[in-house]
């Protein structure tokens, strides 16, 4: 099967099965979606939000964490991964975020990426789902199913499957893919033990049709 009719095939399949896909890290606005997304590195969205209610109700804005200590930060997030690191950047992220951008999260990749924590992935992220932008970050899940299905040829590293995947995916449809990718991969193209059978896209997946060669 061609890549073009690949894409075509599973794009038609998602879109259908899961016309709404969405994070699910629970925020309210571009500012505490960037909290949770620092803090989802390494982390389960699952674990994130039962850290950030409280936090959020302590920092609610980039201006009063900016004003915090990083022992105040650790504490209420100390049950995450890498809290020390974390709570570091969170803190670096909020004071830049107040000095240079007014406590508004920016919404270009170039002002992204200039905050602390806050590199290529996670500037997608926020691009995608706070500002709906054609944007596709690439973590785990996104790098491993877009090779499994065959979606992406060769990419050695994230940046070349996200360029690969914009490259074939509609613009109004990247915001969606990302997500589709993601839960996907989550709940049924698992690291481990794939649940190929009871795939529905199994038919089109270049892994699947390798298993099946003797």
């Amino acid at each position: 099967m061609k890549k073009k009719e690949r894409f075509e095939k599973v794009i038609e399949y998602f879109s259908k099965a899961m016309p709404v896909a969405e994070t699910e890290l629970e925020y309210a606005d571009p500012y505490e979606l960037i909290v949770a997304v620092i803090l989802s590195a390494q982390c389960t969205d699952k674990r994130v939000n039962m850290i950030t209610p409280p936090f959020f109700r302590q920092f609610p804005d980039a201006g009063s964490l900016a004003a915090a200590e990083q022992n105040q930060v650790f504490e209420l997030i100390k049950s995450c991964s890498y809290p020390n690191n974390k709570a570091k950047h969170l803190l670096e992220m909020a004071r830049m975020l107040k000095q240079e951008f007014k406590g508004v999260v920016p919404d270009t990749m170039e002002d992204l990426q200039k905050l602390p924590g806050v590199g290529r992935k996670t500037a997608n992220v926020i691009l995608s789902v706070a500002f709906r932008k054609p944007a596709m970050a690439v973590d785990t899940h996104v790098f491993r199913v877009a090779a499994r299905i065959g979606l992406t040829i060769g990419a050695r590293n994230p940046y070349e499957t996200e360029m690969q995947l914009i490259r074939h995916i509609p613009e109004e449809k990247i915001p969606l893919a990302h997500h589709w990718l993601i839960l996907h991969g989550r709940y049924v193209c698992t690291a481990r033990n794939p649940k190929c059978d009871q795939c529905e896209i199994a038919p089109l997946c270049s892994f699947v049709n390798k298993k099946k060669k003797p």
